[in-house]
């Protein structure tokens, strides 16, 4: 299993590879079509974040003593975001979770190219994903919400 941050060096090297921000934007929405698709038993109001201009769904559940995420965005800018901290954050510990800094989002440049509802929805994204982190640390167990 990889860590964090050795998943988050993937991530700034694939995005280092481009130049232009539209092929950056190009390669998120191509995140987008490659994340499953939400169940739609999980796309209900306790799920959705607050904070988004667009809809987007989070779904936790442990397993293992690790968190596993999946979501929904009816907004293909916003579900590549998602999708990178998928990738990032699933599959990690509630505590690397908490303790994870998330600088693979200011070295591809992600926050500086994204308008101030869609940075404000990144936030709120993190903050949702630490909430469930920080709801089943010490636990061991859990179904999510």
């Amino acid at each position: 299993m990889k860590t964090i941050n050795e998943i988050q060096n993937e991530i700034i090297e694939e995005f280092s590879e481009l130049d232009d921000w539209m092929d950056k934007y190009q390669m998120l929405i191509d995140m987008a079509a490659d994340l499953q698709p939400l169940g739609e038993q999980f796309k209900t109001e306790d799920n959705l974040i607050d904070g988004c201009q667009s809809r987007v769904w989070i779904h936790c559940e442990m397993s293992n003593q690790r968190l596993n995420f999946v979501a929904e965005s009816d907004a293909l800018i916003v579900k590549g975001i998602i999708a990178l901290l998928i990738r990032v954050l699933s599959g990690q510990t509630p505590h690397d979770i908490l303790t994870a800094d998330l600088h693979f989002i200011d070295e591809i440049g992600l926050r500086e190219h994204l308008s101030p509802t869609r940075s404000n929805g990144l936030l709120a994204m993190i903050k949702q994903i630490k909430t469930y982190a920080l709801a089943y640390e010490g636990t061991g167990t859990g179904q999510g919400k």
